[in-house]
């Protein structure tokens, strides 16, 4: 946790963190802060984009990888485990240092970590320095709730609502779009060119962030809670660990289930611990609001349904024909084929805005959960052209845009306004909760109904659809859940500006 120490002598022109006031914003009352709010929007989105283009950047290279890195297929699947583990550990505490220290800081820091990773993956040639530049670049990933805080902290109030819409659909937009341009890359170049692309990019995100994103005004000053960091970091990585390596180690077996029984005891001490810290890394008792966590819950039955259909669409494009079902396609045209669902996520950034400035945001969640739902109903009965598929993917990917555009504005108007980093960072942890809930099953339920083909076992239609199912029933309790989230959560309420020594309070919700 060095780090801590570093960012409070860089750059910094206040008075040691246990002496700081929180300082507000004026931006939200109406007036426009220095820089176009649509250039700062397009960078943040931008980064956004970057972020998640790493989730799928070694996608197009799984089977690939053994012979790539001589090593066996369980040494290698680590390289994408490891990026999960430190996505999940970093987010939350990312957001936590940016409340602390600077928001457009701690993005800058995040786009280091990214180019970093990239540059160790891009020199090297063992799996041990791609799994290290994998992880690396996963603990990035806490850039994109940072930037949804920071739009709410500098943006115009009226600006607010569509601003977070899009930039919460670059946790869709990246993965589905980069795909195409992952496996296109893969195919036609040299692996090692996929991480010097990512790190360009992550350079130019630093540079434009750098020149053109404010620094936000709003923090929360104090002494950051180590105990806590370290308590939640062994928690989840004895929970998602056991759940992402379940199939390969057995699901019975003594890693699994001692692995689950560490993470359940773990997170049971850390909890008492939160809520005896005076300064805690995540505040329990704001967390367990109405408001925020039945968002958190609905968050990771979202992310659970957005990942159903990531793993299962691509699987069954590129099955050959002779199953009967399988359509026989290239993992380029896979992944052009899930691309429109992305595109639409960020298309319908505006309809998500109106839905929530209308409506609200729980109206939002909800309608965003039967569309979800719907897409995966579709599937389950059109899976027999490629047409077919795109349209189901592009359905799923409008309600997942829909859904994610709900969620930080949920979060945002609930919590108070110094701690919007941290809630956003824990309400992407339990989205990264529910994809890593949704790969255990889905590939639990399409290695366990098979059918020979040749000398290889494939899943068999019936395993796809009873996956679609899965999805939708994921959606639906997503739909339940919200239903009972308030119906009047305020975002611009949390947004007003408040005196340096008073505490905010949560917006108030009826």
């Amino acid at each position: 946790m060095c780090i801590v120490h570093i960012l409070a002598f860089i750059d910094l022109p206040f008075v040691a963190p246990e002496k700081r006031s929180v300082v507000t914003i004026s931006a939200p009352s109406g007036t426009e802060t220095s820089r176009s709010p649509r250039i700062v929007l397009a960078i943040l989105a931008f980064s956004g984009i970057v972020v998640s283009l790493m989730q799928t950047l070694v996608v197009p290279l799984i089977h690939a990888l053994p012979e790539l890195l001589d090593t066996d297929t369980a040494t290698a699947s680590w390289v994408i485990t490891s990026t999960l583990l430190a996505a999940a550990a970093v987010t939350p505490v990312a957001g936590r240092l940016g409340d602390m220290f600077g928001k457009r800081r701690m993005i800058l820091i995040s786009m280091a970590f990214l180019v970093a990773g990239s540059v160790v993956c891009a020199l090297g040639d063992s799996v041990t320095a791609v799994i290290v530049g994998r992880a690396l670049q996963g603990a990035a990933t806490g850039a994109i709730p940072l930037g949804i805080s920071i739009l709410r902290d500098e943006l115009p109030r009226e600006k607010v609502g569509g601003a977070i819409s899009v930039m919460s659909s670059t946790m869709g937009v990246g993965g589905a779009v980069g795909m195409p341009l992952a496996a296109f890359t893969a195919q036609n170049y040299d692996w090692h060119t996929l991480f010097w692309a990512s790190a360009v990019l992550g350079t130019l995100v630093a540079a434009a962030v750098t020149i053109a994103v404010p620094e936000s005004s709003v923090r929360n000053p104090g002494r950051f809670d180590y105990l806590g960091a370290i308590g939640l970091t062994v928690g989840l990585v004895s929970l998602l660990l056991p759940i992402t390596k379940g199939a390969d180690w057995g699901w019975t077996s003594v890693p699994t289930l001692g692995l689950l029984g560490l993470s359940v005891v773990v997170f049971a001490a850390w909890c008492v611990t939160e809520l005896r810290t005076p300064e805690p890394l995540v505040d329990l008792r704001v967390s367990a609001s109405r408001p925020v966590l039945l968002t958190n819950v609905a968050s990771v039955l979202t992310g659970f349904a957005m990942y159903a259909t990531s793993l299962t669409v691509p699987l069954l494009l590129q099955l050959p024909p002779e199953t009967g079902y399988g359509l026989g396609k290239s993992m380029v045209v896979a992944g052009l084929c899930m691309a429109p669902g992305g595109i639409v996520m960020m298309m319908l950034s505006p309809v998500s805005a109106h839905l929530t400035n209308r409506y609200g945001p729980r109206t939002t969640l909800m309608v965003g959960t039967v569309v979800i739902a719907s897409g995966y109903l579709i599937g389950a009965v059109l899976m027999n052209a490629m047409w077919q598929i795109a349209l189901v993917a592009t359905i799923i990917g409008a309600g997942i845009g829909i859904s994610y555009a709900a969620m930080p504005a949920l979060i945002m108007g609930s919590v108070p306004l110094k701690e919007t980093a941290a809630a956003n960072g824990l309400n992407s942890l339990m989205r990264m909760i529910g994809t890593s809930f949704a790969s255990a099953v889905m590939i639990l339920v399409l290695t366990g109904m098979t059918m020979s083909l040749g000398p290889t076992e494939v899943p068999t239609h019936k395993a796809f659809v009873v996956t679609f199912l899965i999805g939708a029933g994921a959606a639906l309790c997503a739909l339940l859940v919200a239903a009972f989230i308030p119906r009047r959560v305020r975002l611009d309420a949390a947004a007003t500006p408040v005196p340096a020594s008073a505490e905010p309070a949560p917006a108030p919700a009826h």
